[in-house]
């Protein structure tokens, strides 16, 4: 997997499997903020939260486009794993 920065907020990620992916990814500061506390990078968010997809779904059913955020409305239980991680 390789996460490039765009923009302060944008950024590409790159994922290799059977058939290479990419999504474009929005972590806003507010975002990141309320996800971690600032108690990580944006990168390292990103890093956290495509291991948590992939261990879910394969990263052809991964969005193209999306903004951070929308990851729990889909798993709800993606901020409680990870505040366990950053705990």
């Amino acid at each position: 997997m390789k996460i490039e920065k765009l923009t302060e907020d944008v950024f590409k990620v790159t994922v290799s499997g059977s058939v290479a992916t990419q999504h474009e990814v929005t972590v806003t500061d507010i975002a990141h903020y309320h996800l971690t506390s600032g108690r990580t990078t944006k990168e390292e968010l990103l890093d956290f939260s495509f291991k948590f997809l992939l261990d879910r779904e394969p990263n052809t059913s991964i969005f193209s486009q999306f903004d951070i955020i929308v990851i729990s409305q889909y798993f709800p239980e993606y901020e409680s794993e990870l505040l366990q991680i950053l705990s």
